[in-house]
């Protein structure tokens, strides 16, 4: 079964997020659609394509998504759409993005029959991670020794739950966004005082593709709703290639 991604985020998104799926569900071959990759060069636009989410994304796949699919009728079983959600209405967003589709597969009649599905990580990719914090930071080399520290002040500074990592912060309305990042709350626990200040600080371009390609899917999905409803519907679809 082939399965077109488009996903929103920038970097961890581009080289974490594909390499899970790929580990994840071997009955499917994913193809990635967005962000579209960029041109090697110092002319490469790193700001174009890379970062979208929310309704920015939403307008890339309306751009992009008829484009492909004149470009390569019938060749996809799946559409799968997914971004971090950033403290939005999970249901609200998957409405936005269902109509698109709607009206796309209308002026495509041909492709009417494809399969989408959307999903998403709450708050942010990372949750995924601090879900499964055993097969992830704690058994890291760049946090030996401190993943323990790392936690505590996780839960105790920024009210981070470990056994529900996806209600993290919650939204801003003026910044369309969750108020306080879960991603950077995870930079700031690697740095935290004078004792790190010479030893690998976290890095979301960096250390979380790294740490998705370990993290345990049964385990998060105990403690991640939103990604149980994405990892159950791919592990059953891939299933039945």
């Amino acid at each position: 079964m082939v399965v077109w991604v488009f996903s929103g985020g920038g970097e961890a998104e581009v080289r974490g997020f594909l390499p899970f799926l790929e580990k994840t569900f071997p009955g499917c071959r994913f193809e990635r659609k967005t962000p579209v990759r960029q041109k090697p060069g110092p002319k490469a636009n790193k700001a174009g394509s890379y970062g979208r989410t929310g309704q920015s994304l939403i307008e890339q796949i309306k751009q992009e998504l008829p484009l492909a699919l004149k470009a390569e009728a019938n060749k996809c079983d799946l559409i799968l759409v997914f971004d971090d959600l950033d403290c939005r209405d999970s249901q609200k967003q998957k409405e936005k993005i269902e109509k698109i589709w709607s009206e796309i597969s209308k002026k495509i009649p041909e492709c009417a029959d494809i399969k989408i599905f959307v999903g998403f990580a709450a708050p942010e990719i990372e949750a995924w991670i601090i879900a499964d914090w055993n097969n992830s930071i704690a058994k890291n080399s760049d946090f030996r020794g401190r993943h323990e520290r790392m936690r505590w002040w996780l839960r105790t500074q920024k009210k981070v739950s470990f056994e529900n990592p996806e209600s993290f912060s919650e939204y801003d309305a003026e910044k369309d966004c969750c108020r306080e990042k879960l991603s950077k709350a995870l930079v700031e626990s690697s740095v935290q005082d004078e004792v790190d200040r010479y030893k690998a600080r976290f890095s979301k371009g960096y250390h979380t593709p790294l740490l998705l390609r370990e993290i345990d899917p049964n385990e998060v999905q105990k403690k991640c709703p939103l990604f149980r409803e994405l990892y159950n519907y791919l592990k059953n679809f891939c299933r039945s290639s």
